[in-house]
């Protein structure tokens, strides 16, 4: 039987781990080592824009035993990202070139939405307890040193997901700073983060009572997992008994928690500053049951490694793997309830766009996910125009660039947006756009090629009176047919259509021509 041995290596923001897998389309994912070693990289890059030397030569010194250990176990691949510690850190190019150099172990600096997507991959591919958890409305809450991420689900489909700081490392700094009694952490707690949470209940929960909560931690989900709270099963908690616990952890002393939890003293901070903001959590939304499923970052990165290395299984006991794409759809179909955008529009532009897309696909040299990328462009294209009616492209731009999508990283985000905003506008030529510097050539000719095929998608509908519900693209001969079956009037269409026609001939070199098929209805 083929299998991988494959390592995660997860440099985070108080604590460096990795997971040695094996991985094979038979059996699935599975870990055969853990290691962790205590570092806390975002007390220097959080308060003070850099992390220092001694923690440098530490991380090194870690990650060269780490390279030691991958080479005993045969390792044929590896991953390693570094989360908002090494993102947040100003020098972070010549820091990661230094450790690369170092180690020889390259790290990637994860924006925060690849982050929590990863984070969220590693409890949906627990197909089973996800999905039966998801049916009732569920708060995903994910719980890092920098920020807390937390995502909504209804109905098994992913409404919303927001970013909020602090985290609990950024919290704990911020705490040192002031003077206060034991008695009266839990309430300057609250404090710090009552007004974002109860501005995410307002904005995206209403009087909805959220039912469920997921939990990814580091702390908390430990002691769930360690059935140290009575358990309904392995991992779920009802949110009563989580609320005794934590204010059971008040009349105790931190050495005397970390001896019941079999935790490290030097963790019982992060531990208890999680759980009160957990707590407020469950009772701001009402929850039920919290699943604290025991996951990481680290089995986020091998799910995704045997995802994209084809060696996941095609189906298993528990059902057919979770579809993260339909998520990012999801969100990003949210945002344009949000800015009250026409749900029939986006998906009249959606149909005619992937219709000319997979037409094309011998032609344009594109992959499945930019694909998503043009779809993502479809849906959102109208948004800016809860800002204004004029300048809507340019409006969507910023939209969509100050919106986290979860599952896309900033360059994808930044493609999607230009996309959006070309569509409408004069295109920028290459050394016009390659003044932003995190727009290599690749996503320049990306934007140019999916603009073409917005543009040509807007087109053929200008009425937006669903007059391409039956479209038929076939590219031959340097030509790209066009036939709308349809018995509405296409005037308006035909007249202007070289319009939006011509930089598509430009990019693709291939000529759009458009006809008309009357319906026989």
């Amino acid at each position: 039987m083929a299998y991988k041995t494959f390592a995660a290596i997860d440099v985070g923001s108080y604590e460096l781990a990795m997971k040695i897998y094996e991985i094979s389309e038979k059996n699935g994912i599975k870990e055969i080592d853990h290691l962790r070693h205590r570092i806390e990289l975002g007390t220097d890059s959080y308060f003070r824009g850099k992390i220092n030397n001694d923690r440098v030569d530490e991380l090194c010194r870690m990650l060269n035993e780490f390279m030691a250990i991958m080479k005993s176990y045969k390792v044929d691949d590896y991953k390693a990202y570094g989360t908002s510690a090494i993102r947040e850190s100003q020098n972070r190019v010549i820091l990661l070139d230094q450790i690369a150099l170092w180690t020889g172990i390259r790290i990637e600096a994860l924006s925060n939405s690849e982050q929590r997507f990863l984070d969220y991959k590693s409890v949906a591919s627990r197909v089973k307890d996800f999905q039966s958890i998801i049916e009732k409305s569920t708060a995903f809450i994910d719980i890092g040193g920098g920020s807390i991420q937390i995502s909504l689900f209804d109905d098994d489909s992913l409404v919303t997901s927001q970013n909020i700081r602090p985290g609990v490392l950024r919290m704990r700094e911020e705490l040192a700073r002031v003077s206060y009694r034991s008695y009266q952490l839990e309430d300057i707690v609250e404090e710090m983060v009552c007004d974002s949470f109860e501005s995410f209940r307002e904005m995206f929960v209403g009087d909805k009572k959220i039912q469920n909560v997921i939990l990814v931690d580091d702390y908390v989900s430990l002691v769930v997992q360690r059935n140290y709270i009575e358990t309904i099963k392995k991992g779920q908690v009802g949110t009563e008994n989580f609320l005794k616990f934590v204010d059971s952890l008040k009349k105790k002393k931190t050495r005397e928690i970390a001896m019941s939890l079999g935790l490290a003293q030097e963790n019982i901070s992060l531990l208890y500053l999680s759980a009160l903001m957990i707590k407020y959590m469950i009772k701001l939304l009402g929850a039920e049951m919290l699943w604290a499923p025991g996951v990481s970052l680290c089995d986020g990165i091998a799910y995704e490694y045997a995802e994209q290395n084809h060696l996941l299984p095609s189906s298993n006991d528990e059902g057919m793997p979770h579809d993260f794409e339909q998520d990012i759809l999801d969100c990003a179909r949210d945002i344009n309830r949000r800015y009250h955008s026409s749900g029939h529009r986006t998906r009249e532009r959606e149909m005619i766009a992937l219709t000319i897309f997979d037409s094309m696909k011998d032609i344009h040299g594109l992959s499945k996910r930019d694909r998503l990328l043009l779809q993502l462009a479809a849906i959102l294209g109208d948004c800016g125009r809860f800002i204004s009616l004029a300048s809507v492209g340019e409006n969507s731009y910023n939209i969509i660039i100050a919106t986290e999508i979860i599952g896309l990283s900033h360059v994808e985000r930044e493609i999607v947006a230009n996309i959006v905003k070309y569509a409408t506008e004069k295109f920028d030529y290459y050394h016009i756009m390659d003044n932003n510097a995190s727009l290599d050539r690749d996503a320049y000719l990306k934007i140019a090629k999916l603009t073409a095929i917005i543009r040509l998608s807007d087109g053929l509908d200008l009425s937006n009176r669903g007059k391409c519900n039956k479209l038929k693209a076939v590219n031959k001969n340097d030509e790209l047919m066009l036939t709308v079956e349809t018995n509405a009037d296409m005037t308006l269409e035909f007249g202007l259509f070289d319009k939006y026609a011509t930089f598509f001939e430009e990019v693709y070199n291939v000529k759009p021509v458009l006809r008309q098929k009357k319906s026989n209805i």
